[in-house]
C-alpha cells in the first residue's frame, strides 16, 4: 500500500499512464471535434483481459447540518480511481488514495475517497439531486461505480396535521391521523401513550401502519389517554401536540328488584322496587340511564282482625246438679285476616245453691260435671241455645241503629273522598270534600307532592306543585266540586277528575329531585305602593334555583353557579358499588321561614337530598349569608325545616353540639351534617350595632317614551344568589349594570334608608320636583326577606341629541353607612361600555366527581390523616391541626368522628374551594412539625399523577 508521490523515479513511473490516456483523450477528442469537457475516455482500447472491478461503490449520503460527507469507492485491478460529480471530474487534489495487493489474486486493489461539503451541494443547480460515480482504468479498460446521490438532510418544526382529541363510546373506532413535518429523508413516526412508545405488533386491536395514522378497531376503557405523534429523521425528532382520547360508558339500568312488601300493615299503601344505573356504571362522562329508577304501585293489604268477645249470656237455670252456666261468642267481631282467636273460656259453671246442694252424700261441687245426668245435660244444652239466638238478635239491632245514626251524622255531605299516597302511588294524603251550596272548596295548604311519580290532573282542582308553570285561576279555584272521579289509569299515574269540566294537565317529572311548596295560589291583587318605593315581583315560574349530580364512593362536589352555595361529599361517604343522584335548590320564591320576633332571615333557604339517603361520614353545606360577623352583636341560629313544614333550631353557631358543627366566615356558614333537608341561617341582633351587609346596584333602561330613560336602584342582601335574583329580573326588563356593585353595612339601629339622585346635568336632564330623594322605612330593609327592593327614578332628556347621562346615586342609612354609585353612560345600547354581573363563575362544571372535586390529592390527604388521627403525648395530633386551621371551639364534635382529622380536611375543602389555598395548610403542617413534605411545593404533574395513581388504585 502506498500514496502517491509528488516527484522522484517512482512517481514519475506511476504518472505515465495517466499522461498518456490524457494525451490519448486529447486526440480522441480532437478527432472527433468536441469540445474536451470530457476529459477522460470512457474505456481505453487494450488487449483482451480483466476490467477493473468496484469492491466498495460509493452510497446514496445526506449531509447533517454543516458535516461534510465522505464518499469512497474500492476497485481491483486499479491503477486510477477518480470521481465525477455532476459530470465534472473532480480535482485529483481533493482526491485521497490508497492502493493494496489482493493476497488471494495477487491483483492490485485501490481505494479512493473524498469529502462533499454542504457548500457544494448548496451551490449546485441542476434538473436532479447532487451526484458522484467512480472512474476505475486499469491496463486493459475502464469501469464505473454507480451514481451516489447527495442530500442536504432537514426535518420542518411544524407537523401538517397534528392529533385531533376523540371522545368515543366503548368498542367504538378511534382513528387519530398524523401528517409528520417535511424532511429529507422521510421521517419515520412512532406513536406514544402517556409517554410510553406504542408496539402495534404486541396488540392485535392497534395498527399505526396505515399512512402513519393510529388505528384502534375497538376501543377499550384501558385506551383512554393521551397520545402523541412522534417524527424522527438522522437529522432530528419532532413532538405532535398531545391528543386526549377518552372512551366513555354509557350507563346502563339493571334489573329490576323484586316488589317489597307493602309498607302499611293493613289498609292501601304502596310498594316499590327499584334498579340501578351500574349495568354499566356511566364513566368517563358517559350519559347517565334514562327514566326512573324507582317504581311504585299502589297496594291493599288486609288488616288483621283480632277477635273479641261478646257479652255473657244470662245465667241458665240451676240444673239438677245444683250448676247453672252462661256463655259468650267470639263474634265480636270474629277473627279475621288471621287475627288472634279470644283469649279465655267461652263457658263459666258455678254452683247456684252456694254449696248447699249434696249428691251421694258430697257436695257438689265436688262432683265431676261427667257424672250429671243425661237429663241435666240436654236442660243446660237448650238454655244455651237459647241464649245464644237472643244474644244474635240484640247485636243486629245494635248494628241497624248505628248504621243508621251514622248515615244522618252524614247526611248533609255529598261525596267524601280521602285519597292517600297508597292511591296515587305516592302523594301524601289529601282531602277533598263537596259542601253545601255557597260553600267555596277549601283545600290542605300543606300537601306536598311526591315526584318519583308520573301524574295528571284533570279538572279545576288547584294541586300544590311549583313545577307546574301556570296559575290556576280564582274561578277555577273556588268552584265546587260535583261529581269527583277517581280513577286509576296506571300503576304510575292516576287522574282526579271532574265531570264535563275542561282539562288541566300538570307537567311530568322524573326523578327524585325534591320540590317545596313555594307557591301560592290565590289571586294576585294589585299591592299597595308608595311614592316611587316598590318591590320587584318575583317572576311565578322561577321559584327556585336547582343542580343535581350523581355520587359514588369517590365522593364530589355539587356547586350551585354564581350562588356560593355548594355541597361537598367527602371521598368514603356513599358505600362502594353505590350511586346515588343527589340534588341542591334554593328557594326563590317568597320564604317559607317566617321571622319571629326581632329574628331575620340572613340566608337563602338551601335544600340538598334526597332526604332518605344515609351517609357514613358527615358533609359539608355551604350558604352564603349576609350578616357582618360578630359574636358581641348577633345571636346566629341554623334551622331546619321539618317534613310537616315547621322550621326548628338545630343548633346556635356558638354552641357545642356533637350531631353538628358550624363554622361562619365572613361571606359564608360552612356546616357539617350527617342528614339532608332544607336549611336556612337566622339572626337575632343583640345590639343595635348588629350590620347586615347590603348590596347596592344601580340598572337602567329606556322607556316607552324615547325622551325618558329609568334608573332602579336596588339595595339587596349581600348574598350571591339574591344578586342573582335581581340580575334575571333586569334581563326581563331589559335593563342593564350601569356602575359596579357596592357593599352598604345597615345597622340594626331603626333608621330608615334614603336613595337620591344627585349631580343631573342641568339644560340636558331633569327630573321630577320632590323625587329626587326617596326614602325606605327601615323595617322594609331590615326584614326584606330577600325581597329585591328597589326605587326607581325617572329622568328625561331635553333634546333626543342626548346621548350621555352623567350623575351620582347617593344610598345612605340615617347615622349610618353611606356609599355613593357614579353613573357615567351612554343610553344607546351600541355605545354603552357592559358591565360583568359576576367576576367569575363558580365552577364551569356544576358537579365535579372523584380526585378531581377535591383540592388535597388523596395521598396525601391519607398520609396526613394517619399522621394527626394517632394520639401524640406532645399534643401534636388533630387538635393541634384544627387551631392551626382557625377552628377552634366545639372539637367535641370533631373527637366523635372515626377520623377527626379526614372531617377537619373536608371542612377545609369547602373553605377554600376558590382558591385552593395549599399554601397555607404547608405552612400549618410545618408549624406543627409533623410533616416533612410541602404541600405547595407540589408540582402540577405530581398532582396528576397522584390523581391517576389513585384512580388506578380504585378501578377507574
Amino acid at each position: 500500500m502506498g500514496t502517491a508521490a509528488a516527484g522522484g523515479g517512482y512517481g514519475a513511473r506511476r504518472w505515465l499512464p495517466w499522461l498518456g490516456l490524457c494525451f490519448w483523450a486529447a486526440g480522441a477528442a480532437a478527432a472527433r471535434g468536441t469540445d474536451n469537457s470530457e476529459v477522460l475516455p470512457d474505456s481505453i482500447p487494450s488487449a483482451p483481459g480483466t476490467l477493473p472491478h468496484f469492491v466498495e461503490e460509493p452510497e446514496d449520503a445526506y449531509i447533517i447540518k454543516s458535516n461534510p460527507i465522505a464518499l469512497r469507492c474500492k476497485a481491483r485491478p486499479a491503477m486510477q480511481i477518480f470521481f465525477k460529480c455532476n459530470g465534472e471530474w473532480v480535482h485529483q487534489n481533493e482526491h485521497v488514495s490508497e492502493e493494496s495487493l489482493d493476497e488471494s489474486s495477487g491483483l492490485k486493489v485501490r481505494e479512493v475517497f473524498i469529502n462533499v461539503t454542504r457548500q457544494q451541494v448548496e451551490d449546485f443547480h441542476g434538473p436532479e439531486d447532487y451526484w458522484c460515480q467512480c472512474v476505475a482504468w486499469s491496463h486493459l479498460g475502464t469501469s464505473k461505480s454507480r451514481k451516489a446521490s447527495v442530500r442536504i438532510a432537514y426535518l420542518r418544526k411544524n407537523f401538517e396535521q397534528d392529533p385531533q382529541g376523540r371522545e368515543v363510546p366503548i368498542e367504538g373506532m378511534i382513528v387519530l391521523h398524523c401528517r409528520p413535518p417535511e424532511g429529507v429523508p422521510a421521517a419515520e413516526v412512532e406513536w406514544l401513550k402517556n409517554e410510553e412508545p406504542i408496539d402495534s405488533e404486541q396488540d392485535e386491536n392497534i395498527d399505526t401502519r396505515a399512512d402513519h395514522n393510529l388505528i384502534i378497531r375497538q376501543a377499550r376503557l384501558s385506551d383512554s389517554g393521551n397520545y402523541t405523534c412522534m417524527a424522527a429523521n438522522i437529522v432530528a425528532k419532532r413532538r405532535s401536540l398531545s391528543a386526549t382520547v377518552v372512551v366513555y360508558v354509557n350507563g346502563g339500568w339493571s334489573s329490576w328488584t323484586e316488589w317489597s312488601a307493602c309498607n302499611v300493615r293493613c289498609g292501601r299503601g304502596w310498594q316499590k322496587r327499584s334498579r340501578t344505573c351500574t349495568n354499566p356504571a356511566p364513566l368517563n362522562g358517559g350519559a347517565f340511564c334514562e327514566g326512573m329508577s324507582v317504581q311504585k304501585i299502589t297496594c291493599t293489604a288486609l288488616c288483621p282482625v283480632d277477635g273479641s268477645w261478646e257479652v255473657w249470656s244470662e245465667w241458665s237455670v240451676c240444673s239438677p246438679e245444683c250448676e247453672h252456666l252462661r256463655i259468650r261468642e267470639c263474634t265480636a267481631p270474629p277473627p279475621r285476616n288471621g287475627g288472634k282467636f279470644c283469649e279465655g273460656l267461652s263457658q263459666e259453671s258455678e254452683n247456684c245453691t252456694d254449696g248447699l246442694c249434696i249428691l251421694d252424700k258430697k257436695p257438689l261441687h265436688e262432683i265431676k260435671p261427667q257424672r250429671w245426668s243425661r237429663r241435666g245435660i240436654e236442660n243446660a244444652s237448650d238454655i244455651a241455645l237459647y241464649s245464644g239466638l237472643g244474644a244474635a238478635v240484640v247485636a243486629v239491632a245494635v248494628l241497624v241503629i248505628g248504621v243508621t245514626l251514622y248515615r244522618r251524622s252524614h247526611s248533609d255531605y255529598g261525596v267524601d273522598v280521602i285519597d292517600s299516597s297508597a292511591l296515587t302511588g305516592g302523594f301524601q294524603t289529601f282531602n277533598f270534600k263537596t259542601v253545601r251550596q255557597g260553600n267555596s272548596l277549601l283545600l290542605n295548604p300543606a300537601m306536598q307532592p311526591d315526584l318519583t311519580v308520573s301524574r295528571t290532573y284533570s279538572g279545576p282542582i288547584c294541586l300544590q306543585d311549583p313545577l307546574d308553570k301556570e296559575l290556576m285561576t280564582e274561578s277555577s279555584l273556588f268552584n265546587p266540586l260535583s261529581d269527583i272521579k277517581v280513577k286509576v289509569q296506571s300503576s304510575f299515574m292516576v287522574s282526579l277528575g271532574v265531570s264535563e269540566r275542561p282539562d288541566y294537565h300538570g307537567k311530568n317529572h322524573s326523578g327524585t329531585f325534591p320540590h317545596g311548596n313555594n307557591r301560592g295560589f290565590s289571586t294576585i291583587h294589585p299591592r299597595n305602593k308608595t311614592p316611587y318605593i316598590q318591590n320587584l315581583s318575583s317572576l311565578p315560574t322561577r321559584t327556585e334555583l336547582r343542580t343535581t349530580g350523581v355520587f359514588g364512593h369517590l365522593g364530589g362536589r355539587l356547586v350551585m353557579p354564581n350562588t356560593g352555595v355548594s355541597l361537598l361529599i367527602p371521598h368514603g361517604a356513599i358505600p362502594e358499588e353505590n350511586s346515588w343522584e343527589i340534588y341542591m335548590s334554593i328557594n326563590q320564591g317568597e320564604p317559607s321561614l317566617q321571622s319571629d320576633g326581632s329574628e331575620v332571615l340572613l340566608s337563602p333557604e338551601v335544600t340538598c337530598g334526597p332526604p332518605d339517603m344515609l351517609v357514613t361520614t358527615p358533609f359539608a353545606l355551604t350558604i352564603p349569608h349576609c350578616a357582618d360577623v360578630s359574636s358581641e352583636h348577633w345571636n346566629i341560629h341554623l334551622k331546619k325545616r321539618t317534613q310537616q313544614g315547621k322550621w326548628e333550631e338545630v343548633m346556635s353557631v356558638e354552641d357545642e353540639s356533637t350531631s353538628c358543627y358550624c363554622l361562619l366566615d365572613p361571606f359564608a356558614c360552612h356546616v357539617l351534617l350527617d342528614s339532608f333537608g332544607t336549611y336556612a341561617l337566622t339572626g337575632e341582633p343583640i345590639t343595635d350595632c348588629a350590620v347586615k351587609q347590603l348590596k347596592v346596584a344601580v340598572f337602567g333602561c329606556m322607556s316607552c317614551n324615547s325622551l325618558d330613560y329609568n334608573l332602579r336602584v336596588y339595595c339587596v342582601d349581600n348574598t350571591p344568589c339574591a344578586f342573582q335574583e335581581v340580575v334575571s329580573d333586569e334581563r326581563h326588563q331589559g335593563g342593564q349594570l350601569l356602575e359596579e356593585p357596592k357593599l352598604l353595612h345597615f345597622k340594626g339601629n331603626t333608621f330608615s334608608l334614603q336613595i337620591s339622585v344627585l349631580d343631573i346635568p342641568p339644560f340636558l336632564w331633569r327630573i321630577k320636583p320632590f323625587t329626587a330623594c326617596q326614602e325606605v322605612p327601615f323595617s322594609r330593609v331590615w326584614s326584606s326577606n330577600r325581597q329585591p327592593l328597589h326605587c326607581a327614578f325617572s329622568l328625561e332628556r331635553y333634546t333626543p341629541t342626548t346621548t350621555q347621562l352623567s350623575c351620582k346615586i347617593c344610598i345612605r342609612q340615617l347615622k349610618g353607612h353611606e356609599q355613593i354609585l357614579q353613573v357615567q353612560t351612554s343610553i344607546l345600547e351600541s355605545e354603552r361600555e357592559t358591565i360583568t354581573f359576576f367576576a367569575q363563575e363558580d365552577s364551569t362544571f356544576p358537579a365535579q366527581t372523584g380526585p378531581k372535586a377535591f383540592k388535597i390529592p388523596y395521598s396525601i390527604r391519607q398520609r396526613i390523616c394517619a399522621t394527626f388521627d394517632t394520639p401524640n403525648a406532645k399534643g401534636k395530633d388533630w387538635q393541634m391541626l384544627a387551631q392551626k386551621n382557625s377552628i377552634n371551639r366545639n372539637l367535641s364534635y370533631f373527637a366523635t368522628q372515626s377520623s377527626p382529622s379526614a372531617v377537619i380536611l373536608n371542612l377545609w375543602e369547602a373553605r377554600h374551594q376558590q382558591d385552593g389555598d395549599l399554601d397555607s395548610l404547608a405552612c400549618a403542617l410545618e408549624e406543627i412539625g409533623r410533616t416533612h413534605t410541602k404541600l405547595s411545593n407540589i408540582t402540577e404533574s405530581q398532582l396528576e399523577d397522584a390523581d391517576f395513581n389513585y384512580s388506578r388504585q380504585n378501578g377507574l
